[in-house]
C-alpha cells in the first residue's frame, strides 16, 4: 500500500479513506480486470459460445500484467466479475447441464484459464529473466529434452516443449468441453 501511494504521489492514508486494505484493493483491480471481459454471449451453438467465452477471457488476462494471478488470489467480488461469473453457467445450462453441474464446470473452466495464463506469464518471466525471448527459451529446453533417452521420455521434446501456447490452450479448452458431455441432460450414465 505503501509503494502504490508513492507511486500515486500521496500518502498511505490517503488510500485508507478509498479501501479497507490491500485484499479490497486486489478485489476491486479484479473487478476493473474482468470489465476489459465481454459478457454478453455470442450467439450460435453453445459449445462454440463457451469457446468464444475462453478465448476472450484469456486475451483480457494477457492484456495486463499479472492479471491472471489477481484474479487466481481474489475472491470473486464486484459487479463485473460477478456477471462474468455469472455468464459461463447460463451457457452452460443453454446446452443442457443442470444447475450444479454448470456452477461446477464453471468453477473449473475459471481455474484452467487463469492457472493457463498464469503459466504464460510465469513463462514469460522466466525468459526475461534470463535475458531471452520465449522462442529461445522453449528451443533450448527442447534441445534439452531431446537429449534424454527416447525410450523413456518419448513425449517430452516432441509435445511438451513446443513454444506453442495458442495451440495448447485451444486443445485444453476442447478437452474441458468434451469433457461435459455426458452431463448434458438426457445422456447422464
Amino acid at each position: 500500500m505503501r509503494r502504490l501511494a508513492e507511486r500515486l504521489g500521496v500518502k498511505a492514508a490517503s488510500l485508507y479513506r478509498h479501501v479497507r486494505d490491500k485484499e479490497e484493493l486486489l478485489v476491486l483491480l479484479a473487478d476493473e480486470i474482468c470489465g476489459a471481459i465481454p459478457t454478453a454471449l455470442p450467439d450460435g451453438p453453445w459449445e462454440e459460445r463457451l469457446l468464444a467465452v475462453g478465448r476472450n477471457y484469456r486475451r483480457a488476462l494477457l492484456a495486463r500484467r499479472d492479471a491472471a494471478r489477481v484474479l487466481a488470489s481474489t475472491a470473486p467480488f464486484g459487479p463485473r466479475r460477478l456477471r462474468l461469473v455469472e455468464m459461463t453457467p447460463r451457457a452452460l445450462r443453454s446446452g443442457g447441464l443442470s444447475k450444479r453441474d454448470a456452477a461446477s464446470a464453471g468453477y473449473h473452466l475459471n481455474g484452467l484459464l487463469t492457472e493457463f495464463v498464469a503459466d504464460e506469464g510465469r513463462y514469460a518471466a522466466a525468459a526475461a529473466a534470463h535475458g531471452v525471448d520465449r522462442r529461445r527459451m522453449f528451443s533450448a529446453a527442447r534441445q534439452q529434452l531431446t537429449s534424454l533417452p527416447p525410450d523413456e521420455y518419448p513425449t517430452l521434446a516432441d509435445e511438451l516443449a513446443r513454444d506453442d501456447p495458442d495451440g495448447l490452450f485451444e486443445f485444453g479448452l476442447r478437452a474441458w468441453l468434451a469433457g461435459l458431455t455426458p452431463l448434458r441432460r438426457g445422456r447422464r450414465r
